[in-house]
């Protein structure tokens, strides 16, 4: 393989997001029970909470998806279900939310024991959909590049944002291994513009899709190894 680039994805590849936002939507339902005491609120549970975050985010019509909007709109569907009719109490949700969601992140227990191992064989990056910079989870000044959805205005699995990063990089599509949890704006985007995609499945999920990995893996300490490092 001549690589000298490894991209990653951030969410669920490198930071378990999924576990620190529903520890931040426990503290907004806490919140929202005491600004809006009653039956309504103690029966919203967190995964109610993620449903209505998540219906807004699949409805979101945007080019490339703002999160701080989905949140903001989230919260004003949840004080609906509970009956809230008061002055706009988003704002007071959104502050508990981000009070947790940027302090609680950790990276995964594999990530920077590799980045040890990698950085000096390879120039390093992110590649990511979401809005987790590396500054919040004590990785700043880790990567050589890092390209951002929301940054640029193009989403994985558009091309161009593979473009972005092989520029950063100052160097050919081909020469980039992206590493990431989703086989298709990971895996199968990476393939289409001729870098390697390598499928990060941490939780042994079954490969339904007619989707091929170049390499699947089950944690990132088996990255050294596979490069030969």
């Amino acid at each position: 393989m001549n690589i000298s680039t490894i991209s990653f994805d951030v969410d669920q590849t490198l930071i378990d997001t999924d576990q620190v936002i529903m520890r931040s939507m426990e503290s907004v339902r806490d919140e929202l029970m005491r600004c809006v005491p009653g039956e309504r609120s103690r029966s919203l549970t967190v995964e109610q909470m993620w449903s209505i975050r998540d219906r807004e985010d699949r409805g979101y019509t945007g080019d490339v998806r703002d999160y701080d909007e989905i949140r903001r709109n989230s919260f004003l569907k949840m004080l609906d279900y509970v009956g809230y009719s008061g002055p706009d109490l988003s704002q007071r949700l959104n502050e508990s939310y981000l009070k947790h969601r940027y302090n609680d992140i950790q990276p995964y227990e594999d990530v920077v024991p590799v980045l040890d191992a990698l950085g000096t064989h390879y120039k390093l990056g992110l590649l990511s959909n979401g809005n987790n910079y590396p500054e919040y989870f004590g990785l700043a000044g880790r990567f050589d590049f890092a390209v951002f959805a929301q940054d640029v205005r193009i989403e994985k699995p558009d091309p161009r944002i593979f473009r972005i990063a092989a520029e950063r990089a100052s160097c050919e599509l081909s020469q980039i291994m992206h590493v990431g949890d989703s086989l298709e704006t990971d895996v199968a985007a990476a393939q289409a513009v001729g870098a390697i995609g390598v499928w990060l499945n941490r939780v042994g999920e079954a490969n339904e899709s007619d989707i091929d990995p170049d390499h699947e893996i089950s944690s990132l300490t088996e990255l050294p190894g596979m490069l030969g490092v």
